[in-house]
């Protein structure tokens, strides 16, 4: 190819809607390294290097269940991010079954701040009670916080985030959020870089690899440190 690129490294945002610059890589002879949120299209990429994001959501609906014997529960997810939507799945296979734990809404929230504070602010304007927000990430938990803190609810309410941020860790430290899963993303870059390598080398490389999550509570805090990643 004209710019001599010899592989890329991906995290895309819609892992359907990728696929033209798949097929654009596929025919230039770049080999695509899919990192962190899986692409639709698996056969136009060399390796997919992600977090076990399905028990991501298992840990956190396993903490939930041990500290709640029933809850009225508020999702939000993300359908386009695939890995929100692992998180999601592991999170209702936990609870499916158990009438104690119930669902009540469940709405896409960007997976990003802004947009699900605004989406939470429009859950509680409609009435519905409910126990525990479960957000697809980080900053979705981050948003349903904010509203929640604006309206002064935050008390009771169980909030469960993924990625483990700095941020999602400083709000469990100060005790507004009750876990977070976390993600190690600098594992998951040395481990990309690794593969890469290999496969420019000639190498055979695995297809997937998934990398271990750890649930964050107040319990285990002290074990990462609360201003960077893992």
């Amino acid at each position: 190819n004209e710019e001599g690129v010899e592989a890329i490294f991906l995290n895309p945002v819609d892992w359907k809607k990728v696929k033209p610059a798949l097929i654009a890589c596929k025919e230039a002879n770049i080999p695509v390294f899919n990192v962190d949120t899986m692409v639709y299209d698996k056969e136009y990429v060399v390796s997919i290097i992600a977090s076990d994001n399905y028990n991501a959501g298992v840990q956190c609906a396993t903490d939930m269940m041990s500290k709640l014997d029933s809850a009225d529960i508020v999702i939000l997810d993300q359908p386009i991010i695939n890995s929100i939507t692992q998180r999601i799945l592991g999170f209702i296979d936990t609870i499916k079954g158990n009438p104690n734990y119930r669902v009540v809404v469940q709405q896409p929230a960007g997976g990003e701040l802004e947009i699900a504070m605004d989406v939470m602010e429009s859950i509680i304007e409609s009435g519905v009670s409910f126990d525990v927000v479960m957000g697809g990430n980080d900053p979705t938990a981050l948003g349903a916080l904010a509203a929640l803190e604006a309206r002064h609810m935050t008390g009771n309410i169980l909030i469960y985030g993924v990625d483990g941020s700095p941020d999602g860790k400083m709000m469990i430290k100060e005790g507004y959020l009750e876990g977070t899963s976390a993600q190690y993303p600098r594992e998951m870059g040395k481990i990309a870089a690794e593969v890469a390598y290999a496969y420019l080398n000639g190498e055979q490389v695995d297809r997937n690899i998934v990398v271990p999550v750890t649930l964050i509570t107040k319990d285990n805090l002290d074990n990462f440190a609360i201003d960077e990643w893992q």
